[in-house]
């Protein structure tokens, strides 16, 4: 269902968590918080209102919705168990139709990221391809913890603006 900004502005605190709770991954507290930035004046508003929320909440509670986050090519999505939005942005990227050996080599991958960081590599996936993605898990397992909190919270903000432009007229 597509809104426009004067929807958002309009909803009630209920409406708003129940149209957009999921927008950062199984964290609706980030809308409340965001809904607190209301009125948007623009879709913009509305997705900086997102990441302030995120990036001014206290480290667990971000280190919360990084874990949150499903890994990229994992077991949740053989499974079927990503959410709507994940399922849509990993297929996106062709992390569906991977070959055994992508398939191997992202596991691999998510493994040892999750082993030297404690949360799962997180990319806004949407426009990119498994190439790209592989290249920035690669470049990324070599940062710093805290370069990749940056970072993560960077993509998550990333991801919640591109589900807000998916929900919201321009």
């Amino acid at each position: 269902m597509m809104f426009t900004v004067d929807d958002l502005n309009r909803m009630d605190a209920p409406d708003f968590a129940a149209a957009f709770g999921d927008v950062a991954e199984h964290s609706p507290w980030v809308a409340e918080r965001a809904a607190g930035g209301r009125p948007f004046a623009d879709r913009d508003a509305a997705a900086e209102a997102f990441a302030a929320a995120l990036r001014g909440a206290a480290r667990d509670e971000q280190l919360a919705v990084l874990s949150a986050h499903p890994d990229l090519a994992g077991r949740a999505a053989v499974a079927g168990d990503l959410t709507e939005d994940s399922h849509r942005e990993q297929a996106g990227a062709g992390l569906d139709r991977l070959t055994p050996a992508e398939f191997e080599r992202f596991t691999v991958l998510n493994e040892a990221y999750k082993e030297r960081f404690g949360i799962p590599f997180i990319l806004a996936v949407k426009g990119a391809t498994k190439e790209m993605i592989l290249a920035a898990f690669e470049e990324r397992i070599a940062n710093g913890p805290e370069a990749e909190h940056a970072n993560a919270i960077d993509n998550v903000c990333r991801i919640m603006r591109f589900r807000i432009e998916d929900r919201v007229a321009g």
